[in-house]
């Protein structure tokens, strides 16, 4: 019992040394405003080096993201149906993609699935 406290201590010693020394060593000495600024060739920037960010994009990604998170509610069904009767698993998952077809069509009616405008 003494042997195992003596390794913890050991491990959290080198450990917080390690760990010590990284925030040490990892630290700028300064910042200069010339090197955190974009390199065009030697001249000044001409213009911002940040693109404009795409709101369709961004709409594209949450819905993918919603569709992606249902489509991972759908494997559990599968696995359900071993374990209960067919009539309530079937009314289940009628539902829960007749939620998802609703959805799909909202989106597609509002218009937030066409990419070109």
């Amino acid at each position: 019992m003494l042997s195992l406290f003596i390794m913890a201590f050991i491990i959290l010693m080198i450990s917080s040394i390690i760990m010590l020394l990284a925030s040490i060593l990892s630290k700028k000495s300064f910042n200069d405003r010339e090197k955190a600024s974009p390199f065009e060739c030697g001249f000044d920037p001409i213009s911002s080096s940040r693109l404009p960010f795409s709101l369709r994009f961004f709409l594209i990604a949450v819905i993918f993201l919603i569709f992606d998170v249902e489509i991972a509610l759908l494997f559990p069904l599968i696995l359900i149906m071993k374990f209960s009767s067919i009539m309530l698993w079937s009314l289940t998952s009628f539902i829960f993609l007749l939620i998802l077809l609703i959805g799909l069509y909202h989106e597609w009616n509002q218009g937030a699935l066409n990419w070109a405008n």
